[in-house]
């Protein structure tokens, strides 16, 4: 009976030092205005602002330079036709390569099309003739906007001089002559082929883990400017008193994060009309411990913090490398093995990857199984390296 009476009472102390860990954190976070900017104001503005600039999707009306040596009706014909694109307009016509070369050095143009003097007279001559496309590569989406239209045309008037020169009498054989293996292209996934829908998914989760690093970072700098670490000495001494500690602290962040990480993976991408093609079950379940795992990682980070403005360039520092080592922007078969392997540390790389798939290619929660279990490893790992941490640091304090 009494050692019945002794668990309960554990229990009891346990649960109230927890509550009294939550609620001390939770109100530090509403009276620091840096906390609160960065785990309120920045998750809910920064996303609407980031989805708004790609909202286009695609760039339209690209300038493009003419340079036309050829002066002929086939080189009119092309270049007609490639201002009729949508993706990209003529803005202007050249004299000479030069000409040309400083306006892409003045951003007035990003590409330029070149006919060379012989171009239709080889096409009379029933020899294959060439136009000089020549991109801006600064800027990847310039380029493919060029590239693309320039190929589409010079595939047309191909297209074209077959059916005058093959002597056919019907529709029928015309079709066959030119494309004698037809294909439809559907883009799946990405149905609107628009760089918002190819990025943002990856963002809106770097998002959630870089404000998390920012807001604890923070906290833990007050803590070490104003001492706040010796508050929880009469905790530590009790048993288990590390785990209430971290329990209590991940406890409050996780309540605010729980909020932010449904408002930016469910509404965000339908006030934009973005992809989205989640199961809301699943969602939740993968959600779970990558909200652990984020805060827990930003919580053994924000030992490294000596004063609040550290965290600040910290992250700076490390989100565009994230965002790439997540693998979103750049295949992960083309990162080497020992970015691989750093980036298998850090959890927006596998929240990133398992997300993208939830969201975008509507995978349920088996066929991201890896990266799920990726998660609650780093989840259990980064706990108790938290709490060996803390149970370090308040070792240290004098007493």
């Amino acid at each position: 009976m009494e050692r019945k009476t002794g668990l309960l009472n554990q229990i009891k102390e346990g649960i109230h030092d927890l509550c009294y860990i939550w609620a001390e954190e939770m109100k530090h976070i509403w009276k620091d205005e840096g906390v609160l900017t960065f785990f309120i104001l920045v998750p809910l503005l920064y996303p609407l602002a980031y989805s708004w600039i790609y909202t286009n999707e695609v760039v339209r009306e690209v300038p493009v330079a003419v340079v036309d040596m050829s002066h002929s009706h086939l080189s009119r014909k092309f270049i007609r036709q490639f201002d009729a694109s949508p993706d990209t307009k003529i803005a202007y016509h050249c004299k000479d390569m030069n000409e040309a070369k400083d306006l892409i050095g003045q951003q007035k143009a990003y590409g330029v099309l070149y006919f060379p003097s012989d171009f239709q007279t080889n096409v009379l001559r029933l020899e294959q003739s060439h136009v000089g496309v020549y991109c801006d590569m600064s800027f990847m989406l310039y380029y493919k906007s060029i590239f693309q239209t320039a190929t589409s045309v010079a595939s047309e008037l191909g297209s074209e001089i077959q059916i005058e020169r093959s002597g056919n009498w019907t529709e029928r054989e015309n079709e066959i002559s030119t494309k004698p293996l037809d294909f439809d292209a559907v883009q799946i996934f990405n149905t609107t082929g628009g760089y918002g829908n190819f990025i943002i998914p990856g963002v809106l989760m770097l998002i959630i883990q870089q404000t998390l690093l920012l807001g604890i970072g923070l906290s833990a700098g007050r803590s070490q400017e104003t001492k706040g670490y010796r508050n929880l000495v009469p905790i530590s001494e009790h048993n288990n008193g590390m785990f209430r500690i971290v329990l209590g602290k991940s406890l409050c962040y996780f309540m605010i994060y729980a909020v932010i990480a449904a408002y930016l993976t469910l509404i965000v991408p339908r006030i934009f009309d973005f992809v989205s093609i989640l199961y809301p079950g699943d969602l939740f379940w993968f959600m779970l411990p990558y909200l652990l795992a984020c805060i827990f990682f930003a919580m053994i980070v924000s030992f490294a913090v000596r004063y609040r403005e550290n965290i600040m360039l910290m992250v700076v520092f490390t989100s565009v490398p994230f965002l790439f080592l997540s693998g979103v922007s750049w295949p992960q078969s083309g990162i080497p093995e020992f970015w691989q392997w750093i980036s298998s540390l850090i959890p927006s790389t596998f929240g990133v990857r398992g997300f993208v798939r939830m969201n975008t290619m509507g995978a349920r929660l088996g066929d991201v199984l890896p990266e799920y279990q990726a998660l609650w490893i780093q989840t259990l790992v980064y706990f108790f390296i938290t709490c060996l941490l803390y149970r370090k640091k308040i070792k240290g304090i004098d007493r």
